[in-house]
């Protein structure tokens, strides 16, 4: 069910939510499949709505850079300052997971992708819920990305709970997906921000405060 965007829209969707349910809503780059990330039955009802391998994670959105902790068991340096920088925007950033998160939110790899997106309807929809909300591409894994409310409804019809309009995303490129290893940064999805230019900026502040070691 397509619902315009209201004051009681985003509280229908985060009562949702808090019950299990998946909805979708738009982001700075596609629409977004999105359920409670702690909710294991959830993201078990999303994995087979979408149709995606049990082994490759999902993505979620925080409301503010306070809300980390929650996912990731710790915040090294480097993402730190990138948050810093490009939060909110379009980079997500893969943390080490917290040892209790559900298996299939993290893929079993250890480590959780975070992002705070600047999309006002994304982020009234956070603050209604109160808590991180997943925010994988709506679309069967394969196909590409749903842009527009309509094409949500299209790929996926009475799947989908409610989905939220709030008009019709850029689409293109997804968000960059960038991780620490310890020593160095690493690329795992070229996205709307060139990766060549995180890892400028990041070398330029590394070159000026000393902050953690050279790769």
């Amino acid at each position: 069910m397509i619902v315009p965007t209201s004051e009681g829209a985003f509280q229908e969707a985060a009562r949702l939510l808090r019950q299990g349910g998946l909805i979708a809503f738009p982001t700075e780059t596609y629409y977004g499949l999105g359920v409670d990330p702690f909710n294991a039955e959830a993201l078990r009802r999303l994995f087979a709505v979408k149709r995606r391998a049990a082994d490759k994670p999902v993505l979620v959105l925080v409301a503010d850079q306070s809300q980390v902790p929650l996912l990731a068991e710790e915040m090294p340096e480097p993402l730190r300052l990138l948050m810093k920088r490009y939060w909110p925007g379009p980079l997500t950033l893969i943390f080490p997971a917290k040892k209790n998160l559900p298996k299939l939110l993290t893929g079993g790899t250890g480590t959780v992708g975070i992002r705070q997106s600047p999309e006002p309807t994304a982020a009234r929809l956070l603050a209604a819920f109160g808590g991180p909300i997943t925010a994988t591409s709506a679309n069967r894994s394969g196909k590409e990305g749903a842009v527009t409310a309509a094409e949500v409804e299209m790929a996926f019809g009475a799947e989908i709970d409610l989905i939220l309009d709030g008009g019709k995303t850029p689409g293109g490129a997804g968000s960059t997906l960038v991780g620490w290893d310890g020593q160095a940064l690493r690329c795992c999805r070229e996205g709307r921000i060139p990766f060549a230019e995180i890892a400028a900026f990041l070398a330029a502040v590394n070159t000026k405060e000393h902050l953690f070691s050279p790769a």
